[in-house]
């Protein structure tokens, strides 16, 4: 197959959008030069986060719009059509580029690849006005964005998540979930997250590392050894409270389909391809947000007799940050800040990997 075309180049670069621990859950079937069809798919019966499908579903948005950037740098746009007879769990969008010499590459473009999660502590220096207004106007006009930047507003939501990141720590289904997407004595990972980029001193990760070798081992660390605090303290608490802000992009209407979560997904991206341009960096917390949805919909996620419980309390405390409108309307949450880009991060599968032939993902 000839990959030098208009369309797999922009397949090419898309594939560098964000995933959920770098899962990449779509695959490219080319029909000509111009023209695709994007395969989708959801994590919902592996991972305890995706539960209903909104995290692949937000990262397929981030995708497409990616895929829109790049065909502006190929001189044209992007048609994109979602097939709505295909099932919720497997999405699948026909896309085609149309060329127009009239088109501009988008600015955005050249931070297509360079955008990365950082988890390290970040400056707290205020973001300034002309960033702020960058950001907001980034997003397009049916969301807006929520901002925690004062000290005591970082505080209360670091210590929201100190006590999400019990849930993850205590709960077999996360066990199971992050055992197997961490590739270790990694700087950089194709198809996990390094652990190098998880933000742990080296003791704690060479702990980790040991730890997670057994669900055994897990409940024994946190029963008599305090196994939750290093993690939790290193990779939430500090982060939380090192970083200009934390913020909410807000929908203005109560996400419910899977069309609602594409467009949040749309603007998640250009969000944070924005940041990246500015040279900010930007960490997402997206565990509280679902583990609140979960307990706003009495969704029995864990085995873990207390875990719904937990889950009450963390939506309670992100009610109190964000209110009960933006919390239900809220489509995804993180910090941001100044600071030096990270220098282990997930990388992408090759190219050749993620396609597929026209009898379907393979």
């Amino acid at each position: 197959m000839d990959v030098d075309t208009p369309i797999c180049r922009i397949l090419d670069l898309a594939r560098w959008a964000p995933s959920g621990d770098n899962t990449q859950n779509a695959r490219f079937e080319i029909l000509s030069p111009d023209a695709a069809i994007i395969h989708g798919f959801d994590t919902r019966a592996e991972v305890v986060y995706d539960l209903d499908g909104r995290a692949s579903q937000l990262a397929i948005g981030a995708l497409l719009e990616t895929a829109a950037i790049a065909a502006s740098g190929e001189g044209g746009a992007l048609s994109i059509t979602r097939n709505k007879g295909a099932a919720e769990t497997q999405p699948t969008f026909e896309v085609r580029f149309v060329a127009d010499a009239k088109t501009n590459a988008d600015p955005l473009l050249q931070h297509v690849k360079s955008r990365s999660v950082n988890r390290r502590p970040l400056s707290m220096r205020a973001l300034t006005r002309d960033e702020l207004l960058e950001l907001e106007g980034s997003i397009g006009p049916a969301f807006k964005v929520k901002w925690l930047h004062r000290a005591s507003e970082r505080l209360r939501v670091a210590l929201m998540l100190f006590e999400s990141a019990k849930i993850r720590l205590v709960t077999r289904e996360a066990y199971e979930v992050h055992r197997s997407i961490i590739e270790w004595h990694a700087k950089f990972s194709e198809d996990k997250v390094p652990d190098q980029a998880l933000g742990a001193d080296p003791v704690t990760t060479r702990v980790m590392q040991y730890v997670l070798g057994s669900w055994e081992r897990v409940k024994f660390f946190n029963r008599f050894l305090a196994g939750t605090w290093p993690p939790r303290i290193q990779l939430d608490l500090i982060p939380a409270l090192a970083c200009a802000s934390h913020f909410a992009i807000v929908a203005d209407r109560l996400p419910q389909t899977v069309d609602d979560q594409i467009e949040a997904g749309r603007a998640m991206q250009r969000f944070w391809l924005t940041a990246t341009k500015l040279g900010l960096q930007l960490q997402p917390q997206m565990t509280p947000l679902i583990f609140a949805r979960y307990a706003n919909e009495d969704r029995p996620f864990s085995a873990h007799p207390n875990a719904l419980s937990m889950a009450k309390a963390v939506r309670r405390g992100l009610v109190n940050r964000l209110g009960e409108h933006a919390t239900a309307h809220c489509v995804f949450f993180g910090r941001i800040g100044a600071g030096k880009p990270a220098e282990a991060r997930s990388i992408r599968k090759p190219f050749e990997s993620v396609l597929v032939k026209a009898q379907g993902i393979q």
